[in-house]
């Protein structure tokens, strides 16, 4: 006959199986418990671009929101405040379809760059810059059409996108020449196709106020356009805030070079005019008579400059120019003169205080 379990056996055996099936359920948890740092990685999106990169796209053009905002503030005669709000690589198609239609949808082509750009500008913005630029601007909760620009509007439009050029090109100075022009505007961002719909961008996006009116400015740059510029893109290399100090070989080898340099030296013997009838009758043995006196010597010129005053002779059966005088640069006579302008006392100085020069 079996033994007959207790309620404590009973009740034991319960809580030795409840333990058991917690572990494991708690088994494959705790299988993952060394790989809480995994990240997930889209390989329909490859990201291009290092985050080294990335961060000197965003310290690049933080120094053009801030021309921009200051260009278009002078342009507008009101406060135009430019914020960069983000950084990123996505896909061309993803970008395109994230724009309202219609939009201001500028096409930039680029001589330093293989491709184009894209400049957008949203309708939330663009219009309330065009009132303001027509006289208006002061009412804030007008509402502005949802439809293309005009040919007018266009005009007007093209104004701020050319000071975005401008600042975009002093931006990208450092790293390479841009030299912008505007190819095509569009309202219709989807009918613009610069690079494939899976093809890898970088979208660096601006937010514009004007007042209580604020917009989104986005620049699109195709990974292929900076693909060959990638090594100047960090910040050891576009960064023209710390200075390098003088390398004196390299010093001492421009000075030598530049002292092997052929210049144009050209003296000028006399100056006259002639009426064009006297040209005419001149012949072998005619004598011109100019306005110098002898005695006043040749103004000799170093590549177009006047250098020196010299006086016309032979030497060694040779026509030679002897050299008298050397003529006094600019800033030579502005250095003599700033070093002599006389001394004056402060008012409010004491008796013992030193002068000081004005």
């Amino acid at each position: 006959m079996a033994d007959v379990l207790s309620q404590t056996e009973v009740e034991s055996l319960l809580a030795a199986l409840d333990h058991s099936g917690a572990s494991a359920a708690a088994g494959p948890e705790s299988q993952y418990e060394n790989f809480a740092q995994i990240s997930v990685y889209d390989f329909k999106r490859p990201e291009r671009v290092s985050k080294d990169q990335m961060r000197a796209f965003q310290a690049l053009h933080e120094g053009f929101s801030r021309e921009f905002g200051a260009s278009a503030s002078a342009l507008l005669r009101t406060i135009v405040e430019t914020k960069l709000i983000s950084v990123d690589q996505l896909t061309y198609s993803e970008f395109v379809f994230s724009l309202e239609n219609p939009t201001c949808f500028n096409l930039l082509e680029s001589k330093g760059l293989e491709g184009h750009l894209i400049l957008d500008l949203n309708p939330s913005i663009i219009f309330p810059i065009l009132d303001r630029m027509l006289g208006g601007g002061r009412d804030i909760e007008q509402d502005y059409p949802n439809r293309p620009l005009t040919d007018i509007e266009l005009k007007l439009v093209t104004r701020i996108i050319e000071l975005a050029m401008r600042g975009l090109e002093n931006a990208w100075a450092n790293i390479c020449s841009l030299q912008l022009r505007i190819a095509q505007v569009e309202s219709n961002p989807q009918l613009v196709q610069i690079v494939p719909p899976n093809e890898v961008i970088v979208l660096i996006s601006f937010e514009i106020s004007l007042g209580e009116m604020r917009g989104i400015m986005n620049l699109c740059i195709p990974f292929n356009s900076i693909e060959p510029l990638v090594g100047k893109l960090s910040s050891d290399s576009w960064s023209a805030y710390t200075k390098k100090a003088v390398d004196p070989w390299q010093q001492v080898s421009l000075e030598t070079g530049l002292t092997h340099t052929k210049v144009n030296l050209v003296a000028r013997l006399a100056k006259t005019s002639l009426r064009m009838q006297e040209t005419m009758d001149l012949s072998v043995g005619d004598v011109i008579v100019t306005e110098n006196p002898v005695q006043q010597g040749l103004q000799i010129t170093v590549e177009g400059r006047p250098a020196f005053i010299g006086f016309p002779g032979v030497y060694k059966g040779h026509k030679a120019i002897q050299i008298s005088q050397t003529l006094e640069r600019p800033r030579d006579v502005v250095a003599v003169r700033l070093s002599q302008q006389p001394t004056v006392k402060l008012a409010g100085a004491s008796e013992g205080s030193p002068p000081k020069k004005t």
